[in-house]
């Protein structure tokens, strides 16, 4: 029988503005699936998760690749373009 243990270690933190020149604090995670198969380790699936501080809008995503390293880049760009969690599924999808 296949199991899902998934856990979310944060990765990156983004200071920008919103459309009304609100400050917007965004945070970034890296989602981490741990697939087991009869009780053995079988691999990892990344993910990534968006959430506005203070308990506003959150937007994740499971499944993106099995590579860290992939999903580290990934993380880095969403940062570094400070996309927030309405567009990442657009994002996201133009980058696959």
């Amino acid at each position: 029988m296949m199991e899902i243990q998934a856990r979310e270690i944060p990765a990156q933190t983004c200071q920008t503005v919103d459309a009304h020149g609100t400050p917007l604090s965004l945070d970034y995670y890296i989602l981490v699936d741990e697939l087991t198969a009869d009780g053995e380790f079988a691999c990892e699936s990344y993910g990534v998760k968006i959430a506005v501080a203070g308990g506003g809008d959150e937007g994740s995503i499971r499944h993106i690749t099995s590579s860290a390293t992939r999903i580290n880049e990934l993380v880095e760009l969403l940062s570094k373009y400070e996309v927030t969690p309405v567009t990442l599924e657009d994002v996201v999808n133009d980058w696959l």
